[in-house]
């Protein structure tokens, strides 16, 4: 998938649990494009507000982390989550990125911050008969999140109630985008095949989650991304009665 915005936004919904849900800003990026500070109005209009942020590359060079802080504590997010793997093909590789993530929580934890990595298709792939995805969980303590992106996990044929059974505590934030066979991300949330009842029953009841991110990618070509969002957020709404 292509990169994220720098952040992500979530609104104060109730849930069963009272967990917060919230909008992968990537959404509604055309939107943002045209009209930066409205867009970010009209979606504050419904209510929303920072929970975590996206973070490539750059953000984890010495003077990116310095400045992915300072944006975090301005917008009062905790969670510098990186977004994507840098290019990474070989087993060695993944487990030094396991590495780099388990460096960068120590660093943030005196701030009263931690990080965390979004999956997506490639992390379900086998490298040498083993996912890269069980090379983070493996490789990374317990403080780091595995920010849990539905719809890649389930294109890729990956099993979501197993991957949030097999890594308790360890699924603080999901990003419920969802998939289809026959139109890929080009579905509402809520209309395509992920099997939400089940996903929200097992990180409510020992995934350990802490905020949902709504993300759905295909907007603009479906009545407008805000429309679009607003349609999501009816579904959740729908789903979480």
């Amino acid at each position: 998938m292509a990169a994220a915005l720098p952040f992500a936004a979530s609104a104060a919904l109730t849930a069963a649990k009272k967990v917060p849900v919230g909008l992968e800003l990537y959404s509604v990026r055309g939107e943002l494009a045209n009209d930066l500070l409205g867009t970010v109005a009209a979606v504050g209009r419904l209510g929303y507000e920072c929970h975590s942020t996206h973070n490539n590359g750059p953000s984890f060079t010495p003077d990116g982390l310095k400045k992915a802080i300072e944006l975090n504590q301005i917008i009062g997010s905790t969670s510098v989550i990186m977004a994507s793997a840098p290019s990474v093909s070989t087993l060695d590789g993944w487990k030094a990125l396991a590495e780099r993530l388990t460096a960068l929580a120590a660093q943030l934890e005196p701030m009263g911050m931690a990080t965390g990595y979004h999956n997506h298709q490639i992390e379900w792939r086998p490298v040498d008969g083993t996912r890269p995805m069980d090379v983070l969980a493996a490789g990374t303590p317990k403080n780091v999140t595995l920010q849990f992106d539905v719809g890649t996990c389930l294109e890729a044929g990956a099993d979501p109630i197993a991957w949030i059974h097999a890594n308790p505590g360890r699924i603080r934030s999901v990003h419920c985008k969802d998939w289809a066979r026959s139109t890929g991300y080009n579905v509402a949330f809520g209309e395509g095949e992920a099997p939400w009842t089940k996903i929200f029953d097992a990180v409510e009841n020992g995934g350990g989650v802490e905020y949902y991110l709504i993300e759905q990618e295909t907007g603009a070509a479906n009545g407008g991304e805000l429309q679009m969002v607003h349609r999501c957020l009816d579904n959740w709404k729908k789903l979480r009665a």
